[in-house]
């Protein structure tokens, strides 16, 4: 740690940036970077990273450059900078610390779920690809947490705009955005824990349309609606919820105005 001790003092530090010898800007980067000195490791490391390349030194330097990144918590760099070292050194004995902390660093991007959820889907990707290439990782159980709680976030943002086009349909003058959001729904989220009230929301969108549509289309769109609560009673038959008798009622106007093919002969 000597190094770091003679860089103590402001005026050592910088007259090592601005002096010419690589080698020591690198063995003092290191120490410093030993020490938790991040900041002043990374304003050395930058000077040097492009002429240590192709040499024995580059793979640590690569290494310490990219997890400076991500110990000062700048993650788009970190994980840039993560990924070019996999790509550089893939047998490195670092690589898969490299891959996990790379992927983490995506995961740290990831917004509050009511913002656009573009770096929390690449952070799933990049979290689901280090677990399928390394499964018996150290960090299994903590990525594993990871990729949970960034899928429920995905879930609640897509929750949150099909009912949000449901809020809207009126004013729209369609229900067709709001049907088609909850069956994307249901096919990218199987077990979510919203899924019994989006098979709710698509019911009622479904009945909304029949009964507010071109009247033509009404017995249509009523055996659309009764279709889809059927699909809600096979997973919800025995449940007591609230929901459950909204469905059902729901259900009992349907049949209410569906007009039978006997009803139809008779008024012929």
């Amino acid at each position: 740690m000597l190094a770091a001790v003679l860089l103590a003092s402001c005026s050592n530090y910088q007259k090592l940036l601005r002096s010419e010898d690589t080698a020591a800007k690198y063995a003092a980067a290191d120490s410093l970077y030993r020490v938790g000195k991040y900041k002043r490791a990374l304003k050395l490391m930058e000077q040097i990273v492009p002429s240590y390349r192709g040499k024995p030194q580059s793979e640590r330097l690569m290494f310490i450059y990219a997890n400076t990144f991500y110990n000062l918590e700048d993650f788009y760099l970190a994980g840039y900078q993560f990924e070019r070292f996999e790509a550089s050194f893939p047998q490195s004995d670092s690589l898969e610390i490299a891959a996990y902390k790379g992927a983490k660093s995506y995961y740290e991007l990831s917004p509050r779920y009511s913002l656009d959820q573009e770096d929390t889907r690449t952070a799933l990707e990049k979290l689901q690809t280090y677990i399928n290439k390394y499964p018996d990782t150290e960090y299994r159980v903590e990525s594993n947490a990871l990729v949970k709680e960034l899928r429920e976030k995905l879930e609640k943002k897509d929750f949150e705009i099909a009912m949000q086009y449901l809020d809207i349909a009126e004013y729209l003058g369609s229900y067709v955005p709001a049907i088609e959001a909850f069956e994307n729904f249901i096919v990218d989220h199987p077990g979510s824990v919203y899924r019994k009230d989006v098979y709710y929301a698509r019911l009622e969108a479904a009945y909304k349309r029949a009964i507010t549509g071109v009247p033509a289309l009404l017995q249509e769109r009523l055996l659309t609606a009764k279709g889809f609560y059927n699909s809600f009673q096979k997973y919800y038959k025995n449940d007591a919820s609230e929901i459950k008798q909204k469905a059902d009622e729901i259900n009992q106007e349907i049949e209410a105005r569906i007009v039978t093919d006997t009803e139809e002969e008779t008024t012929r």
